[in-house]
């Protein structure tokens, strides 16, 4: 894609469904490979919400995004629960650090300070850590975990507004 491409951003929609199942999966396996090795990323990745699973986000109350590239694909999302987490942030690889995520998250940002929160927090990535620092989010401590057998981390991070 271009550098100059126009995005655009909208509320998520139900038809967004596979579209955001396809674009975790290419996101976790292309941008996480830098941070994480190949085991990691399949663990991720495997553990990651199909589109059944993004149906019921939709559903469920909270406030979601799609960026949509010139061709009104989707290229990245976000979502905000009501309690001022921020429970998925993805770009496709092909358009990452164009800004994207950051566009998106001005809409989370936008949405709690409407809904009157005053704190957002995030389990991020090693990937995704530094797009949430330059957002102003703080470490609050680095999170060890397992999924199956796999050893991986990311880090609890909140954002006073």
């Amino acid at each position: 894609m271009r550098a100059d491409a126009v995005i655009t951003l909208r509320v998520v929609r139900d038809s967004d469904a596979e579209a955001m199942a396809e674009v975790y999966r290419r996101s976790v396996r292309g941008l996480g490979a830098k941070d994480y090795t190949p085991a990691q990323v399949e663990a991720w990745a495997s553990r990651g919400p199909d589109a059944a699973r993004f149906r019921q986000k939709i559903a469920d109350g909270r406030k979601g995004w799609v960026a949509l590239d010139p061709e009104g694909q989707v290229c990245g999302f976000v979502d905000l629960e009501a309690d001022g987490h921020v429970d998925v942030l993805y770009v496709d690889p092909e358009q990452a650090g164009q800004g994207i995520a950051g566009r998106l998250l001005t809409e989370v940002e936008r949405a709690a300070r409407s809904a009157g929160l005053s704190r957002l927090y995030v389990e991020a990535s090693e990937t995704a850590r530094p797009v949430f620092e330059r957002r102003g989010y703080t470490m609050v401590t680095r999170r060890d975990f397992e999924i199956g057998s796999v050893a991986i981390h990311n880090y609890a991070m909140e954002r006073t507004l």
